[in-house]
């Protein structure tokens, strides 16, 4: 077992987080809508730098289900459909240690964009 591979994977009762706990005494609590924003899919990623398309509108999203995927990630599945992401021991362990950087980021890029965190809203850019 490597130091990414954790002991323990639990999503909250309210399915709005997902706790980490590693064998080192760890622990860590990562949001839906972030680990939804973050997603490693190609649908948010893209197929290389410069590629990402901005998440937005999912600060509601919770999580509906889990799967393992093989011994080195599991497969979250998204209440908005979303299931296509394959989080691996390693990338989950990054977006913990990188949270605070990470969010600060994505909210930086939602404010810059125009767009909101909340579903179903419209926003007008006016010049």
């Amino acid at each position: 077992m490597n130091m990414s591979t954790p002991t323990r994977v639990v999503i909250s009762e309210h399915k709005k987080t997902l706790s980490i706990e590693y064998k080192t005494g760890e622990g860590f609590t990562l949001s839906a809508e972030y680990l939804r924003v973050y997603s490693p899919s190609a649908e948010v990623r893209g197929h290389g730098e410069g590629q990402e398309t901005l998440q937005f509108g999912k600060r509601d999203v919770a999580i509906a289900s889990i799967e393992q995927s093989g011994n080195y990630a599991i497969q979250i599945i998204f209440d908005d459909g979303h299931d296509s992401g394959i989080y691996s021991w390693d990338y989950l362990r990054k977006l913990a240690i990188e949270k605070d950087q990470l969010w600060s980021e994505y909210l930086e890029k939602i404010h810059s964009s125009g767009v909101s965190r909340e579903a179903n809203s419209q926003v007008i850019k006016l010049l």
